[in-house]
């Protein structure tokens, strides 16, 4: 059986950001879907009335689905919801997939993967690139790790909620992948914020600054959604933590110090967003960071 056929009931746990509109897309294709309520019940509420049901925990949703799509803010999570007491190893039919959509760290994964295996499950890594609005409009970018049969198996799913599908290798290529895509992402933030409040301390604006760059060469859809906040004042443009962005440069430079890689720029990054959470700025967005190198600078925007 594979997962193209829509008797195949699929399991959602992480109905954040994302997760909200992968759920949805996943619904309107066609498949059941059982859903577990985050922290706040807007979307579950919302899947219900587009026809999902709700289960009541992650043992009622595993004893339930055929394939399980998880969407959780990093590996703590993925490893509790998975290899807990009531998680989805214990209570899962063998057989049945796992999509980890998640930011996780892949040494965690590669064990996570093994462990999901040896219980007769499948496993796959499916980490996700842009934002809740592709995830909304079903147009994600989506890394996916995983042997050849699972990612067969697996692809009509994550084609729900992708406007392109990346194979990148085997289990916990995808993870690293994703690491290292956000690597270049957040470390262009922290180069913008940087350069900002520099210009500002030197008598260039943040317009003045936009004119030029935007159009130019170093434009790209990243800067565009940064700028968006810093000179368009939207500061919905990219909804994603300054906490998930440290968390995620840490996974990487653990991975580099794993891998005996030398890690000079990564560390560097990494420190921007340790600072903005330490500061208690950790659940503002990644283009607030211009704000808080403004301020630690005493420069005012």
């Amino acid at each position: 059986m594979t997962t193209d056929d829509k008797n195949q009931t699929i399991g959602f746990i992480g109905l954040g950001y994302m997760g909200h509109g992968m759920a949805k897309n996943i619904v309107e294709r066609g498949y059941p879907l059982v859903g577990l309520a985050n922290r706040k019940r807007e979307a579950i509420e919302d899947l219900v009335a587009r026809g999902a049901r709700e289960a009541g925990s992650v043992a009622d949703l595993a004893r339930q689905c055929d394939v399980i799509v998880l969407c959780l803010p990093g590996s703590p999570q993925v490893e509790d919801t998975v290899l807990g007491d009531d998680g989805i190893l214990a209570h899962a039919r063998p057989g049945t997939t796992i999509i980890d959509s998640s930011t996780s760290n892949p040494v965690s994964t590669r064990r996570i993967a093994a462990l999901a295996v040896a219980a007769g499950l499948r496993f796959a890594d499916a980490p996700l690139s842009r934002t809740p609005v592709e995830a909304w409009a079903g147009t994600l970018d989506s890394m996916v790790g995983a042997d050849d049969e699972t990612f067969e198996h697996i692809r009509p799913i994550v084609d729900c909620w992708s406007g392109r599908i990346v194979r990148t290798g085997d289990v916990a290529s995808g993870h690293t992948m994703k690491l290292l895509n956000n690597f270049v992402s957040l470390g262009y933030a922290a180069l913008y914020a940087e350069a900002l409040a520099i210009g500002a301390k030197s008598g260039v604006s943040a317009q003045t600054f936009h004119e030029v760059i935007s159009g130019g060469r170093m434009d790209c859809g990243f800067y565009q959604t940064f700028m968006k906040y810093v000179v368009g004042g939207d500061r919905e443009a990219h909804k994603f933590t300054l906490r998930n962005a440290h968390k995620d440069t840490r996974y990487l430079v653990s991975l580099a110090n794993e891998s005996g890689v030398a890690s000079h720029v990564s560390s560097a990054v990494k420190n921007s967003y340790a600072t903005a959470e330490a500061i208690g700025r950790g659940d503002d967005f990644v283009p607030f960071l211009a704000d808080i190198v403004a301020e630690l600078n005493g420069v005012k925007r």
